[in-house]
């Protein structure tokens, strides 16, 4: 059994979200209004500014000579909890 990249599951998972994120907007729009539509487009945001207590979403590090800004948002919603888990499943099972 061959080892795989950490680089390539961490992408791979990644495009499964986004794919799944993507395809929940673009059937959420289709909906008539309702429950259904809500559901879909209810969508659950963490962000790592939101962790450290920034409104804004960064982590600010000021070094007076030069200043670092962090951020990573990521909004999720039931078709990319899917598309997250099929990413898992296809990246397992075919090696």
């Amino acid at each position: 059994m061959t080892k795989r990249n950490v680089s390539l599951i961490v992408v791979g998972l990644f495009i499964g979200a986004a794919i799944g994120g993507v395809l929940g907007n673009i059937l959420g729009w289709g909906l008539p209004e309702g429950v259904v539509k809500d559901f879909f487009l209810t969508s659950l945001s963490l962000d790592l500014g939101g962790f450290s207590g920034n409104e804004m979403g960064v982590i600010v590090l000021d070094l007076k000579i030069i200043t670092l800004k962090f951020g990573l948002a990521m909004n999720f919603n039931f078709t990319s909890i899917i598309g997250l888990t099929s990413a898992y499943y296809i990246l397992r099972y075919f090696r």
